[in-house]
């Protein structure tokens, strides 16, 4: 099998790596910046088209404000400090997730990450932030409602092609390969409706001691899979 066009990682254990040495969870979240640049870099080597970073769900509002406020400040200083990198390395940044409430400083710099590398053609970027796949679900359904009502779309065209092209991953392939740092083994609310069919690797690193070698291992893991899409497999209808 070759390599996947599309992977999607749940980058999570920063608090725990911070905990396990004594230190703040601010300092894993930091540790885990580092882990996010190179594995962009890496995915960018290997040729994978489309890499997708769960960077913060909707649901990570209801941590502590001090944590909120630094996770913040840390996405505010990726995008001023790395988002010329990327540019340069062609590198296309797409953003998913419920933007509506969000501060307008960083709507703002979420929108300039998007504007300034849209021309580009090498590895998409895409970042799930304030991100929650139920309400992406949810979004696009009253999107579909609308439409029927105002009889751009007919109640018997709805197909799961009509809902997919109103998620906010429109345009972007579903993942064939999810990964997910710390051992843990959910999806946590991560591409539901995209993950149908999605290969999954569970790691027991936590994410700020993922590197490239571990993106190497899922990638190798992956290949040795035969991904059937509910059919049967080759060598089966031969016997």
């Amino acid at each position: 099998m070759s390599n996947p066009r599309h992977i999607a990682i749940i980058m999570d254990g920063n608090g725990r790596w911070a905990k396990a040495r004594g230190l703040p969870r601010t300092a894993g979240h930091k540790a885990g910046v580092d882990s996010l640049r190179e594995v962009i870099r890496a995915a960018g080597k290997m040729d994978i088209p489309f890499l997708t970073l769960f960077a913060f769900s909707s649901e990570n509002w209801s941590r502590p404000r001090s944590e909120v406020t630094d996770l913040m400040g840390l996405l505010k200083l990726f995008i001023r400090r790395d988002l010329a990198d990327l540019h340069r390395e062609n590198v296309r940044v797409r953003i998913i997730g419920e933007r509506q409430d969000l501060a307008k400083d960083i709507r703002s710099l979420l929108e300039e990450a998007e504007t300034l590398t849209v021309r580009n053609t090498g590895l998409t970027l895409v970042i799930a932030f304030n991100y929650g796949s139920r309400n992406e679900i949810t979004r696009a359904v009253q999107r579909l409602v609308a439409d029927v009502a105002s009889g751009v779309i007919a109640l018997g065209d709805i197909t799961p092609e009509a809902i997919s092209v109103r998620l906010d991953t429109a345009e972007i392939p579903d993942p064939d390969l999810i990964i997910r740092t710390s051992g843990e083994m959910r999806l946590s609310n991560f591409l539901l409706w995209q993950a149908a069919y999605s290969e999954f690797m569970f790691m027991p690193c936590y994410w700020p001691d993922f590197r490239p070698s571990h993106l190497a291992e899922a990638v190798e893991t992956f290949q040795m899979r035969e991904r059937r899409f509910g059919g049967v497999a080759a060598q089966e209808i031969a016997l």
